[in-house]
């Protein structure tokens, strides 16, 4: 998938970055804990191994992971069907030197099938569990920022499910930002940002929303995140 995202040209790249909704966030002095977490990111790939304390957990895990599988699918379905997911895929097909294995990929936004739908939902909770989030909000937040788009990036140069700004890389690693469209890279990196953030504002989810987004104090983004969060609960 990677290499079809390089070929289809900057017509496709224009039309990711009109359908991306992320602002930009900002370059700021990092606790040593962050910025040791978010360097360990760069270098794991794969994904998670999952570990459950007991059987209640266990079945928790799998019933939410059954529920998210089919919300996903509904979500994807939509956008399949609306007028920006149909100029992407036209656009992809058109550009493609193989538009028979382009196509079903970008019409379903990098999520073509169960495992790959199934091995995301693992990420999410794997990586929304250790930084201490929310599963739900972590949904919600890639749904507002990159519609599920694992290649998207946004007109400030976010990338990515959850739109990290590319200098996170440089200051934390070799300045590599084409890691960010790893999947379980850049969960990682949001995940542990939005943290961060949240131990900035001390716990107020509005303003380390803001603060994510590069729009602190201001209600739209925080407004629209916990409005889509609500549909992963």
């Amino acid at each position: 998938m990677a290499t079809w995202r390089l070929r289809l040209g900057p017509l496709l790249f224009l039309t990711f970055i009109s359908a991306v909704q992320a602002g930009t966030q900002r370059e700021e002095p990092l606790i040593d804990s962050v910025r040791t977490a978010l360097s360990a990111a760069v270098h794991q790939s794969g994904p998670p191994t999952l570990v459950h304390a007991d059987v209640k957990a266990v079945n928790a895990f799998g019933q939410w992971l059954t529920q998210n599988e089919a919300r996903l699918d509904k979500h994807l379905q939509r956008r399949k069907s609306s007028p920006t997911a149909a100029s992407v895929a036209n656009v992809a097909i058109a550009a493609a030197p193989n538009s028979s294995n382009v196509a079903p990929d970008f019409l379903a936004h990098e999520l073509a099938n169960s495992h790959l739908r199934r091995e995301f939902l693992q990420t999410v909770w794997y990586e929304s569990q250790r930084a201490g989030l929310e599963p739900s909000l972590v949904l919600g937040l890639i749904q507002v920022e990159s519609g599920f788009r694992k290649f998207a990036i946004s007109s400030a140069g976010a990338r990515g499910f959850m739109q990290v700004m590319p200098f996170w890389t440089r200051v934390l690693a070799d300045g590599d930002a084409s890691v960010l469209f790893q999947a379980q890279t850049n969960l990682r990196f949001g995940c542990v940002i939005l943290r961060h953030y949240l131990n900035v504002e001390n716990g107020d989810l509005f303003l380390a929303l803001g603060r994510y987004n590069g729009s602190r104090g201001q209600a739209p983004y925080p407004n629209a995140v916990l409005a889509a969060q609500k549909g992963w609960q």
